[in-house]
């Protein structure tokens, strides 16, 4: 699952940064296409003849870029605030719920002023002490397929290891994390797994490693002694979900350490209007279940209204998982269910 890019992308500024420099004398060397841009927000020339072939040629462009917009968004409710270290991924998942709001054309972006985003990181920490301040360093993205080019998430966890005051938390479907396992973490980092049924992974989550390997993975990170968590999202509520979130909480048991203190964190399947056109064009035979009239409609943390369970069979779904979850998994630390 390691990802290589078809081409390469520098934002004119980035090449002031050692990292870009860097980087760009690597690919240079590569047999990559490599092109120089005068903005990472505004790129062109991605081929592709129809919305399909534009998406895939995407997934497959590499950008780095300045981040020049050093506020940081929140996180509820996983965070107090987003760490933008990268944006996109490599995934197809069908169900990105940032399908409604990246570009047409969702090239995976990273930023080459690593050491500025955690400046300020650093400045909203120490505006929050004595509080302790947890940033998320997943919200728009999965940064570990790119991490073998920035080192982004290594040169975060070891800026959050020194911090008295600040937490770094980030989720992945992606399993090369082998370069963060020696890190001193001090516990600071908390990496968690996004994982799901092996029918939802087989049915919509294209180009990402299989459920056994993510547990692998996990198992590494715990060995290496960083905080572990479990993302299930979304949970979707098909024939037999019962049956197969059981046997995927039984999977992460059986795969783990004894007496390891997890963190789970639950989220269901939703969808706004703009993200349901955008998935039936780009996935045109999708069988994601997107009906409006089996929905509740609701308005989101960032003001966008969005399709979500009724409360009934939201009730079944929070009661059964989460019960066999605090069975299976006694002292686990369930963030929340939403």
């Amino acid at each position: 699952m390691d990802f290589y890019p078809d081409r390469v992308i520098f934002e004119q500024d980035a090449l002031e940064y050692p990292l870009g420099k860097y980087l760009w004398e690597s690919f240079k060397r590569a047999d990559i296409e490599v092109i120089v841009t005068r903005s990472h927000n505004r790129i062109t020339g991605i081929p592709g003849k129809n919305p399909q072939e534009a998406y895939r040629e995407a997934k497959r462009t590499l950008v780095f870029g300045v981040r020049r917009t050093l506020a940081f968004q929140t996180c509820k409710p996983s965070a107090h605030y987003q760490l933008p270290l990268t944006t996109s991924c490599p995934g197809k998942c069908e169900y990105c719920y940032l399908l409604g709001s990246l570009p047409s054309k969702p090239y995976i972006r990273a930023y080459v002023n690593i050491e500025e985003i955690l400046e300020k990181a650093r400045d909203y920490i120490v505006k929050r002490q004595p509080e302790v301040t947890i940033f998320e360093g997943s919200a728009t993205s999965d940064p570990v397929p790119v991490e073998k080019y920035t080192g982004a998430l290594a040169k975060t966890i070891l800026f959050f290891a020194i911090q008295n005051f600040g937490r770094f938390r980030f989720a992945t479907k992606f399993t090369e994390i082998d370069s963060l396992l020696i890190l001193k973490h001090n516990g600071n980092t908390t990496v968690r797994f996004s994982v799901n049924t092996t029918r939802i992974i087989k049915s919509f989550e294209h180009g990402t490693p299989k459920l056994e390997q993510r547990l692998k993975a996990a198992r590494k990170a715990i060995e290496a002694g960083y905080p572990t968590g479990f993302i299930i999202a979304p949970i979707i509520a098909y024939p037999g979900w019962e049956t197969d979130y059981i046997d995927l909480l039984k999977a992460i048991r059986d795969s783990l350490p004894e007496s390891q203190v997890l963190s789970f964190e639950f989220i269901t399947h939703r969808f706004t209007v703009r993200a349901k056109n955008r998935i039936k064009t780009l996935f045109p035979n999708t069988v994601l279940p997107m009906n409006e009239e089996n929905r509740k409609f609701k308005f989101g943390q960032f003001g966008y209204g969005k399709y979500v369970y009724a409360p009934q069979l939201m009730h079944r779904l929070k009661e059964t998982i989460v019960s066999k979850t605090e069975e299976l998994f006694p002292g686990a630390k369930i963030d929340y269910f939403v």
